[in-house]
């Protein structure tokens, strides 16, 4: 057994200063399989060079909700064709922020079923980044349904709100280091409430570090961090969890780990 990390921006320059260190930090910290997030179209080509040569990293595309502003059209095909690639096992991450701006909902919408649309067409699960939008997510996962299953990525919505998610079909949650932070009361709330088989474990490096090392850049390693406080939490052994998270990542982005 060993614990798993499924979001993490392995194209930050946090990343690329010292890919081999970052791993082998990973292997200290018994971390034995990773999911690269890229928002773009160079962070794609970049993470797929890293599973070519690292096999336990898989990729994730798609086009960032703070970034769709700045897409043409032939973005929007170069993505679309980019998806086609069989090493890309799923999109995200994608879908809504109303945090900073909210003078582009109505296009932040567009572009999520857009996305969507393609994990649909492409058969792949999709992760939703939804930051101060759970209800307007809720409403187009309910109105345009993700065949192949969605991850709510760093999820810190309410246990009510979890369980309408539910309602949905094949939906997941990764926990990240917001977890452990001592005024995190949503997100325990919810991990309690959500059965083990639909939660999964998470980073979000280089930010959102566990209360431990809060302050420092974070990094794959600490998932570690965050599987133990949240086996404790649901008052199961570490193990338990850690086979329960790759079986969960196993049967969301159907890969064999």
């Amino acid at each position: 057994m060993y614990w798993l990390d499924s979001h993490s921006h392995l194209a930050d320059e946090s990343f690329k200063k010292d890919p081999e260190g970052y791993l082998e930090r990973c292997k200290e910290n018994n971390v034995g399989h990773l999911l690269a997030i890229a928002c773009n179209l160079e962070e794609g080509e970049y993470c797929l060079k890293l599973h070519q040569q690292y096999p336990y990293i898989d990729v994730a595309l798609g086009y960032h909700p703070e970034d769709l502003q700045k897409y043409s059209q032939t973005d929007w095909n170069k993505l679309e064709k980019a998806l086609q690639n069989k090493n890309i096992i799923a999109i995200g991450e994608i879908g809504l922020d109303y945090h900073w701006d909210t003078s582009y909902n109505e296009l932040q919408k567009e572009c999520f079923i857009r996305q969507i649309n393609y994990a649909n067409e492409y058969d792949k699960p999709i992760i939703v980044h939804a930051r101060d939008a759970y209800e307007d997510t809720y409403n187009i996962l309910k109105q345009y349904p993700v065949k192949a299953g969605v991850l709510m990525h760093c999820y810190s919505g309410s246990k009510e709100m979890a369980q309408r998610y539910l309602t949905l079909g094949k939906i997941y949650f990764a926990f990240g280091g917001t977890l452990t932070y001592k005024n995190s009361i949503k997100p325990k709330e919810a991990a309690l409430s959500i059965p083990l088989d639909r939660i999964l474990t998470e980073t979000d490096s280089p930010t959102l570090t566990p209360q431990i090392f809060r302050g420092q850049i974070n990094e794959s390693k600490n998932v570690r961090y965050v599987g133990e406080f949240l086996a404790q939490l649901k008052g199961i052994s570490e193990e338990e969890l850690q086979a329960a998270v790759i079986k969960n990542y196993e049967e969301l982005f159907k890969v064999k780990l």
